[in-house]
């Protein structure tokens, strides 16, 4: 094959918006398919047709870890074809998804070096499938809330308080804020007939909680960020009243396409995606953020459960 074919092969290649994507992504990170699945939101056969072409063309390298296979950009290319892969790169730059495509990227990243977190997930994985009598999900929470340190913790959106009771149970202090008026007399009721001291009922919006800046050292919100009219104010309220070192952590649900959810719930929004949760948390101020999918429905609609967390800095 003439270098004339061999250019045209390869500017034709690099032409396609997806391989762009692809090339950009691998300019300066090893990724397996499954990463560039999660980051891309493409099908696994899909992106494994690119990744083939783009290293028949010799434009990328993969090594085999295991049963994964992990892609890189090809180093050892000559100057010219260098080039044109830095050319791709400027390109991929230009297209609508590269904002996400980067935004993910960084998420998994930081994934990958939280070694813990991926250890969980793993146990995780196989806790519903290995029969061992005494293992239940009810008594794995009893012994984390064993461990909970005495800090003071604001639940937004709290509903009734269940979770908001059980940390009371541990906690320092346990402020539940809802927007109920119906609901919060209730809860505040049931804390006083259980003897929960350390429990108060707020009524206000997750949105501007009635809770001093800079008081609580952990702000959890779990399925409630979807009923906010804007999550970002939300986010922004919770790094307002988190002390420094304070942390957020939000359970929700992965952006979905069941509309009746709006009707038959009340949700305002149909979940979210890791990307608009990411940028929401780093635009309010936190870092170290992590977020990873925990949960899947066998059921359909298959709603998976999502979990976030973000740290506020220290002064």
């Amino acid at each position: 094959m003439d270098s004339g074919h061999t250019a045209l092969k390869l500017l034709k290649a690099l032409s396609d918006p997806t391989r762009l994507r692809l090339i950009a992504l691998l300019h300066e990170n090893e990724l397996s398919v499954n990463e560039l699945q999660e980051i891309t939101r493409l099908g696994q056969s899909r992106i494994s047709t690119h990744l083939r072409l783009l290293q028949e063309i010799g434009v990328l390298k993969s090594r085999r870890d295991g049963k994964r296979t992990f892609y890189r950009w090809n180093e050892s290319v000559c100057s010219e074809r260098r080039h044109y892969m830095q050319l791709a790169v400027q390109a991929a730059k230009e297209l609508p998804e590269y904002e996400s495509d980067s935004a993910n990227l960084r998420r998994i990243l930081e994934l990958r070096e939280n070694r813990m977190q991926l250890f969980f997930n793993q146990v995780a994985g196989r806790f519903g499938r290995v029969y061992g009598p005494g293992r239940s999900w009810q008594a794995f929470g009893h012994l984390l809330l064993r461990i909970l340190p005495p800090i003071v913790v604001a639940d937004l959106g709290s509903g009734e308080g269940l979770i908001s009771e059980l940390l009371a149970k541990r906690c320092k202090k346990v402020i539940a804020v809802d927007n109920s008026e119906k609901i919060v007399r209730f809860g505040k009721e049931k804390a006083k007939k259980n003897g929960i001291k350390n429990l108060e009922f707020r009524l206000g919006d997750l949105q501007d909680p009635p809770i001093e800046s800079n008081s609580v050292n952990l702000v959890i919100l779990s399925q409630a960020l979807h009923h906010a009219q804007d999550p970002q104010k939300a986010l922004n309220s919770s790094f307002r009243i988190l002390k420094p070192n304070g942390q957020v952590i939000i359970l929700d649900l992965r952006k979905h396409d069941f509309e009746k959810a709006h009707e038959m719930f009340g949700d305002l929004w149909l979940g979210f995606s890791e990307h608009e949760l990411h940028s929401w948390l780093k635009n309010a101020g936190f870092i170290n953020i992590e977020i990873s999918v925990v949960d899947r429905e066998p059921q359909p609609p298959h709603f998976e459960t999502i979990l976030a967390a973000g740290e506020k800095p220290a002064e």
